[in-house]
């Protein structure tokens, strides 16, 4: 019996490191050997105990790239030895949702990482059809695919015209992909952050317009990069409820909201307002495979790339004794990739 080490959260603000069978796949599925993970804002929030749709105890990480070690007997598309990224959403193809190719808000959804153990692991057997070949790129870029992805569904939800003015609020991972691809799609894009750091990375990585929504000038300042008025489409990744709550102010009449951050609780907002200006307001949720091939077809393009996001390196074997003072309270964390 072959043992591997894994990391689970076992309850809130606990990681331990334990040791389990190394698993074997079955017919449908592959055993890749991790070599990257990304860390997400729901593994943070999981740690923390304010992730929905959790449950304890969990092996987290759904941001990933391995290496394909073993195949199930119906695998026919893989091969061993190539390197892979994970599409982590694992549908039912039966509900509603699924049969109209929303397979990424499946009524029974499994999220690898969250709803079903995930990759801070040495191996994961995972099914074979939510593997996708990235034998081109460097295993942390391959390992930050769907991030972006989630980033290009909340643009492709937003339904961007070439040069419309978008306002991308929240210059987290996920906000700085939105930011790029819109971009990349042709939109007039500003970005804002309440944080200095995070500000002058939008600077550096992306080199487009920011601004602090709590300057007094902030709504003058952005008329002044939308040809005088307010944004046409917000997209929103703070998961803040004070500013997802504010966001009806900062498009113009016959806007476009999309929440892709998420809080637990009620969004509340006047609906006077909401109904004034003819709100289309939507969630984005998850990707679909046609928005991880949008990411490899742009990674591809050189118009993103994984240093607009990253700027940490952990170590698997160490990650459990640095996880609070290096992620949950490094206040400079923009994207963490851990090599195994």
């Amino acid at each position: 019996m072959t043992m591997i080490n894994t990391l689970v959260c076992a309850e809130p603000r606990k990681m331990v490191y334990q040791h389990v069978e190394k698993p074997a796949p079955k017919a449908n599925e592959a055993l890749i050997k991790i070599i990257a993970a990304g860390i997400c804002g729901t593994d943070i929030h999981a740690w923390a105990g304010n992730q929905p749709f959790f449950s304890y105890p969990r092996v987290l990480g759904h941001e990933l790239c391995g290496e394909v070690v073993a195949l199930g007997s119906e695998v026919k598309h893989l091969h061993i030895g190539q390197r892979t990224t994970l599409i982590p959403y694992v549908s039912c193809s039966e509900c509603g949702a699924c049969r109209s190719g929303k397979t990424n808000c499946c009524e029974n959804i499994s999220v690898i990482g969250v709803h079903q153990d995930g990759g801070f692991c040495d191996y994961l057997s995972v099914p074979a059809a939510n593997l996708l070949a990235v034998d081109d790129l460097p295993a942390e870029t391959a390992a930050l695919i769907e991030p972006f992805a989630i980033s290009a569904h909340a643009v492709r939800r937003a339904g961007l015209q070439p040069n419309e003015d978008l306002l991308v609020v929240g210059a987290g991972p996920i906000g700085l992909g939105v930011a790029a691809i819109a971009r990349a799609s042709g939109a007039n894009v500003v970005v804002a952050d309440t944080s200095e750091f995070r500000r002058q990375n939008v600077t550096r990585a992306l080199g487009l317009p920011v601004l602090n929504p709590l300057d007094a000038d902030f709504e003058t300042s952005l008329r002044q990069h939308c040809s005088g008025m307010l944004a046409a489409k917000v997209i929103d990744a703070t998961g803040s409820p004070q500013a997802m709550n504010n966001t009806i102010s900062l498009i113009r009449h016959g806007g476009t909201i999309v929440f892709v951050g998420l809080f637990k609780g009620d969004l509340q907002f006047s609906d006077p307002e909401f109904h004034k200006k003819e709100t289309t307001m939507m969630g984005s949720r998850n990707a679909t495979l046609e928005d991880f091939t949008r990411v490899r077809q742009l990674m591809a393009e050189g118009k993103i790339t994984a240093a607009m996001m990253l700027n940490q390196h952990f170590e698997f074997a160490s990650l459990a004794e640095v996880f609070e003072a290096q992620v949950i309270n490094n206040r400079q964390l923009i994207k963490g990739v851990i090599h195994f």
